[in-house]
């Protein structure tokens, strides 16, 4: 029974839960949950048990004994709190108290429960549209709630960068801002002639770090090289190529796709980059949490036209006695993939990364189906499974016309749910290198954290099932009884006012008329 008379008895290693159990469940339940004697039969004890694996934990629940919840690390006394919350019920998830005085009671019982991932990641891509501090901490929640532990933070492209850098300060000044963006798929005719910008200040960055570490999240930092860096060579022109196109030209890109306008494999732009990865490191620092050592570079989308026209990027060619541009890419990304691992951190990029030769200690976020993550474990890198064809969840729903700007591929909750991150063809040496999974949201045609929580939600839910439970095969899940948990789900999301999809369709606001979307199944659209 949870009362007034609760009381939270934290050992060892627990403080991070014990701090957010008093900030979260005590205002939402009206509980001072006070430091209390550790035999109290009203207490919530957490402790670090090291006979659990990692990220595991067993949460017993007693009439003589109160509520304890034992982790094989902090991690793992974490997410049994989350599962504490869970059962308390939707009020839980409220930031403040509904029905004051009154008591919450939890059926007697035993979880014991782990991780069968241990990276279970979102990207959220801020680039595209730029989504305030006060939105990643809401998803850094968000994501705590459905126990995922990466925040892939996607923080430059073309339409901006959003990462202030001390020492480049036009990267902000003016790339982080466009004039107009495009409405819809890039196909579409309309425009909103309004402009669109953004940034984090290193002490956002801080502060978000900071405030994942204490949900026992990583935040993984995407830097993007060579390409989609528009807005990097409308701050810097010299980045560019500069002696195949007027780069001083060049503005923030307004719309969509794959981008022409790729740096110059030149020595200006190595340290050019290496400044920035600088100050990235220090803001994302390399600690405790489990993935804080990656940087992701990107690497993906890198047309190669103005480098096969450049005397300048022919002559590095050359020079290096490379094959052709493939090769160039790859000696670009090696470079970094090298400073990097000098500093004690590891490079991870998209599956492109894998063309004309990849470092040993790289690792691969598989994008394009499951190919690059198949031929990247058997190369022995390390692999996170991010098909788009699976859990890109900015791609439509349903088929139906009243989904709001319909992109890519038809993904029902039912399709997500049914994703198994593990390709068949693998074996288990090849199995044992791949860490994890992630969903990605794109965030061309999703301007707010409406239309964010509409294309994210309820499809987390089931990835989040799929990266931290051993389900069966996909076609022996049951997603009848799925389905029948996420009813208890939605009041939990209606708590926390996330504007999720509801199962009959979107409501007549989250429509989006008019504004064109690409609704040719099976087409793989470019993001």
């Amino acid at each position: 029974m949870f009362d007034e008379r609760t009381a939270l008895w934290a050992g060892p290693g627990t403080g991070s839960t014990e701090r957010w159990l008093r900030s979260v469940l005590g205002p939402a339940l009206d509980l001072p949950l006070p430091p209390g004697p550790e035999d109290s039969p009203q207490a919530v004890r957490l402790r670090v048990d090291d006979t659990l694996e990692p990220e595991a934990y067993r949460l017993a629940v007693s009439a003589t004994w109160g509520v304890e919840i034992r982790g094989g690390d902090p991690a793992g006394v974490f997410w049994g709190a989350q599962t504490l919350r869970q059962l308390l019920g939707p009020e839980a998830f409220r930031r403040a108290p509904v029905r004051p005085g009154m008591r919450y009671g939890i059926p007697h019982q035993t979880v014991e429960d782990a991780p069968r991932f241990r990276w279970r990641g979102l990207l959220l891509d801020v680039a595209r549209h730029f989504m305030p501090k006060d939105g990643v901490l809401r998803y850094l929640d968000l994501m705590a709630a459905h126990k995922l532990n990466v925040l892939h933070l996607h923080l430059t492209d073309d339409q901006g960068w959003r990462i202030e850098i001390k020492r480049h300060p036009k990267l902000t000044e003016t790339g982080s801002w466009r004039s107009r963006t495009r409405l819809g798929h890039r196909a579409s005719p309309l425009w909103d002639e309004r402009p669109h910008g953004g940034f984090y200040t290193q002490d956002d960055i801080r502060e978000i770090v900071a405030y994942a570490a204490q949900r026992h999240i990583s935040v993984v930092p995407e830097i993007d090289v060579p390409g989609h860096s528009q807005a990097a060579i409308a701050a810097y022109p010299e980045l560019g190529n500069t002696d195949v196109i007027d780069t001083t030209a060049l503005p923030v890109w307004d719309t969509w796709g794959i981008n022409p306008n790729v740096l110059a494999p030149t020595d200006t732009t190595l340290r050019f980059y290496e400044g920035v990865f600088e100050e990235v490191l220090e803001l994302f620092p390399a600690d405790a949490a489990a993935f804080s050592a990656f940087v992701h570079i990107g690497g993906d989308e890198c047309p190669k036209d103005q480098w096969r026209r450049s005397p300048a990027a022919q002559a590095r060619i050359k020079e290096l006695g490379l094959a052709g541009e493939d090769e160039l890419q790859a000696w670009f990304v090696g470079h970094f993939d090298r400073w990097l691992a000098a500093r004690g951190r590891r490079l991870i990029g998209w599956d492109e990364i894998l063309e004309g030769g990849l470092a040993p200690g790289a690792a691969v976020s598989s994008w394009r189906g499951y190919a690059g993550g198949i031929a990247a474990a058997r190369a022995g890198h390390d692999v996170v499974m991010c098909p788009e064809q699976q859990v890109y969840l900015d791609h439509r729903q349903a088929a139906g016309e009243d989904e709001p700007v319909p992109i890519g591929y038809v993904r029902t909750l039912e399709d997500v749910y049914r994703f198994e991150p593990v390709p068949p063809q693998l074996t288990a040496e090849e199995a044992g290198h791949v860490l994890g999974t992630q969903a990605n949201v794109w965030t061309e045609v999703l301007e707010d954290h409406a239309r964010v929580d509409y294309q994210t939600f309820p499809r987390l839910a089931a990835f989040a099932e799929v990266a931290w439970s051993a389900l069966p095969t996909p076609a022996e899940r049951d997603f009848a009884d799925f389905e029948r948990r996420m009813t208890a789900h939605y009041a939990r999301l209606d708590a926390l006012g996330v504007a999720y999809r509801p199962p009959g369709g979107p409501k007549p606001w989250q429509r989006r008329p008019g504004i064109l979307g690409r609704p040719i199944d099976g087409a793989p659209p470019n993001r």
